[in-house]
């Protein structure tokens, strides 16, 4: 059987992930995309991402990479590497979808099929970032545009992107 990995993000025009350990925005389309794509399937995430989310997402194989010793928490299955988060991702399901933060993602661009890109539509001051997209790799097989509102306080682009260079 073959495995999708997706690297499904939220970054800003200049890549930005977050400062602080937080979210730059509020963009409630988003989550609800977020949990549509997600739900009933892995996601793997380093332990900085899971401390900002605060609680094991629901409906979903929370498997959360730690190099601290010692650090447990209920609900969610921790693993010290990223290579075993994987293969435990692919007992559980097919598609696996890699959530963050900025080391993980770093790690997985090249182990990854799809891009799940929510692209808000400004620069941000960050301290984290996401890797360029290098669209010799990468090419974009969609995209939805979203404009600010009432309870979303920036525009944004939904986007993604399959590998068309397949090195993996």
């Amino acid at each position: 059987c073959k495995y999708m990995i997706t690297i499904i993000a939220a970054i800003g025009k200049n890549n930005a992930l977050g400062k602080d350990n937080q979210l730059l925005w509020k963009l409630p389309k988003d989550l609800k995309h977020f949990k549509a794509l997600t739900e009933n399937h892995p996601i793997v995430m380093g332990r900085k991402t899971f401390e900002s989310i605060g609680k094991p997402l629901p409906n979903r194989t929370n498997i959360v990479v730690s190099r601290k010793e010692k650090w447990f928490s209920e609900e969610i299955l921790i693993v010290s590497k990223l290579k075993e988060a994987i293969k435990f991702a692919k007992k559980i399901d097919e598609d696996i979808f890699i959530i963050g933060g900025g080391e993980i993602y770093n790690q997985t661009m090249e182990l990854a099929d799809k891009l799940e890109i929510t692209l808000v539509d400004e620069d941000f001051e960050a301290d984290t970032f996401f890797p360029k997209i290098d669209l010799k790799i990468w090419q974009k097989v969609g995209e939805e545009f979203h404009e600010k509102d009432e309870k979303n306080n920036h525009n944004f682009y939904f986007q993604t992107y399959k590998r068309i260079i397949n090195d993996k």
